[in-house]
C-alpha cells in the first residue's frame, strides 16, 4: 500500500489501494472518512434502510442536504442490517479484508451485535478501529446521548464564547469537525505504527475530550491564575486594541495588536493620534486591557469618520492585521477563497469550499457525487460473498 512504483517520483494518492468499513452517520465520521477518500482510499459507507439521518438535515443543496453533499462525496452505500445472520456475514466478509474500520455508533452498540474488540482482531489482525463517540467508549457518561452543541456546553466552550450578556455557541457544528479531523489525523497514526509492525490497533476519539483539549488555555487560567476569562465576543480577553470597530458606512473591521511596535504605528499612522503613545492610560498593553472601555470609545470616535475602505489602507499601509467582518454570503468574494465542485446524490453541481490542503503539484480536484442510499449494495455484497 505504501511503496512506490519503479520510476515514480510520489502516490498521486496517498491512501491508494485503503479499504475502509464505515458504520457512520451524521458529521464527525463522515468527517473523517471523507478525508480518507480525498487521500485515495476506498470508503464503503454502512446505512440503516433509511439511510443516514444527515440526509435529512437540510434541503439547502439544490433540494438535498448541504451535510451529506459535503461529507459523503465519492463513497459507495451499502444498506444491511447486521443483526441479521446473512447480513452480519456479509459484514464481516468486508472487515476480513478491510484495512480500517470507523464507527460512531452508540458506545458498545457494535460489540454488543457480536462485532467485539476481541473478534474483530482474530477476523484481521491488521485491522484499524477507529471509534468515535461523544464522551468517550467507557465511564459513567459514556452512554449520554452527545450532539455538538451539548458539547460545546459541557465542555465550557460556550462559557468563553459570545458576549457578556449572553453565552453563544459557535456558530458551526465545530465539535463534530475537530473529532472528525482528530480521528483522521489518529488513523494516519495508526497506518504509519502498521507498515513498521505490521499489527492493527483500536483508537478512539470523542467530541467532549477535543473540546476540553480546546479548553486547555482557559482550564490553566481557571486552576492556575486568576479565573477563566469571561465571554468578550468580538474582543480578545488578554490583548487591546483587538476586535472590531464600526466605520462610517456602518461596516466593522477588525484590529488586531500584538506588541507595542504595532501600537506606536497604529496611534502614529493609521489613528493620527501620536500622544497616545506615551499616555499613561494607553502606554502598555496592560494599560490599554485596564481602560479598555475608554480606550475602544477613543478608536471608534476616529473611526467612524472613516470608510471601511479608508480604514483598510491606512492599516494596510502600516502593516497592522485586520480583516473585514464578512457573512456567509460575501466568503464566496474572499481574494482567498477557493472553490471546489461537488456533486449531490442525484446529480446536481454546486460550489463549495475546497479541501484545506492544497498540493502545490494538483488543481483542485471534482466531488465524485454522493451515493444514492444502499445503491451499491448488491455490486459490493457479490464482490465481498462471491467465496461464501
Amino acid at each position: 500500500m505504501y511503496s512506490v512504483c519503479p520510476g515514480a517520483s510520489r502516490l498521486v494518492n496517498a491512501l491508494d489501494g485503503l479499504l475502509v468499513v464505515a458504520i457512520e452517520q451524521a458529521v464527525a465520521a463522515p468527517l473523517c472518512t471523507a478525508r480518507l477518500v480525498s487521500a485515495g482510499a476506498r470508503v464503503i459507507k454502512i446505512e440503516r434502510p433509511e439511510g443516514d439521518f444527515a440526509r435529512q438535515y437540510d434541503t439547502a443543496a439544490k433540494g438535498e442536504s448541504s451535510y451529506f453533499t459535503w461529507l459523503n462525496q465519492g463513497k459507495e452505500s451499502v444498506c444491511l442490517d447486521f443483526k441479521r445472520t446473512d447480513d452480519a456475514a456479509f459484514l464481516w466478509a468486508m472487515i476480513e479484508q478491510a484495512d480500517v474500520l470507523v464507527q460512531n455508533l452508540a458506545p458498545g452498540a457494535l460489540a454488543r451485535s457480536g462485532f467485539n474488540a476481541d473478534q474483530l482482531r482474530r477476523a484481521n489482525p491488521r485491522l484499524i478501529v477507529c471509534n468515535i463517540s461523544g464522551y468517550g467508549t467507557s465511564g459513567a457518561v459514556s452512554g449520554k446521548r452527545a450532539y455538538d452543541l451539548l458539547v460545546q456546553a459541557e465542555s465550557g466552550l460556550v462559557s468563553v464564547s459570545g458576549s457578556a450578556n449572553e453565552p453563544g455557541r459557535i456558530g458551526v457544528s465545530i465539535c463534530d469537525i475537530g473529532a472528525g479531523v482528530s480521528a483522521y489525523t489518529g488513523i494516519l497514526e495508526a497506518l504509519l505504527k502498521r507498515s513498521i509492525n505490521g499489527r492493527g490497533c483500536e483508537l478512539s476519539v470523542s467530541l467532549f475530550d477535543v473540546a476540553a483539549e480546546w479548553m486547555s488555555v482557559p482550564h490553566i487560567h481557571a486552576q492556575y491564575g486568576h479565573g477563566a476569562p469571561l465571554p468578550v465576543g468580538l474582543r480578545h480577553p488578554s490583548i487591546a486594541p483587538y476586535g472590531a470597530f464600526q466605520c462610517a458606512d456602518g461596516r466593522l473591521v477588525l484590529v488586531s495588536i500584538q506588541n507595542q511596535r504595532e501600537w506606536v504605528r497604529l496611534c502614529e499612522q493609521v489613528l493620527q493620534t501620536p500622544q497616545w503613545v506615551s499616555s499613561q492610560q494607553y502606554a502598555t498593553n496592560n494599560d490599554r486591557v485596564a481602560n479598555r472601555a475608554s480606550l475602544e470609545h477613543d478608536i471608534t470616535c476616529i473611526t467612524s469618520t472613516l470608510t471601511a475602505n479608508e480604514f483598510r489602507e491606512r492599516l494596510e499601509d502600516a502593516q497592522i492585521a485586520y480583516g473585514l467582518m464578512n457573512n456567509a454570503d460575501e466568503l464566496i468574494d474572499h481574494p482567498a477563497f477557493r472553490a471546489q465542485e461537488m456533486i449531490t446524490t442525484y446529480g446536481d453541481k454546486i460550489n463549495m469550499p475546497a479541501h484545506p490542503i492544497a498540493w502545490s503539484d494538483e488543481s483542485v480536484p471534482t466531488g465524485s457525487g454522493c451515493p444514492v442510499v444502499g445503491q451499491h449494495t448488491e455490486q459490493v455484497r457479490n464482490e465481498f460473498m462471491a467465496s461464501e
